[in-house]
């Protein structure tokens, strides 16, 4: 199953949900103390592992973080081989002042906002698929 590459269609299908809860990246040596099904993506960079997980996890793990983040799921299948959907949210949650960590997965892209920008990114998010709605 491909993913839409036409950005036109796939902005005006964007569905953007918010899912529950607070997660948080945190950086680790090793995923020997960290069950997998805690873990909601990791990323193996050269100075360690980057691990995103729920907040409440990471605290009963003692492992330290700093930025608590709500996870936003674009709903569209864009393809990852798609011109231009992270530039043009990204814009969108740039310009309302909400910084944005992007991570594109094979159906969908992810959005992690601070936790304190949730409801205003799901606004501007909302905002852009109704803009390229009408246009």
């Amino acid at each position: 199953m491909e993913g839409e590459i036409n950005l036109s269609t796939i902005l005006e299908n964007l569905n953007p949900v918010l899912n529950d809860g607070k997660y948080v990246f945190t950086k680790v040596d090793s995923l020997d103390h960290i069950p997998f099904s805690k873990i909601l993506f990791l990323f193996k960079e050269k100075e360690g592992i980057t691990v995103v997980l729920e907040k409440r996890f990471a605290e009963e793990l003692n492992l330290k973080f700093s930025y608590i983040a709500s996870w936003i799921t674009l709903e569209v299948h864009s393809s990852l081989a798609a011109v231009g959907l992270t530039a043009a949210f990204s814009q969108a949650l740039g310009n309302a002042n909400i910084s944005c960590n992007v991570v594109a997965a094979y159906l969908h892209d992810h959005i992690f906002v601070d936790e304190k920008d949730a409801f205003k990114a799901m606004d501007v998010l909302l905002k852009l698929k109704q803009e390229n709605k009408n246009s």
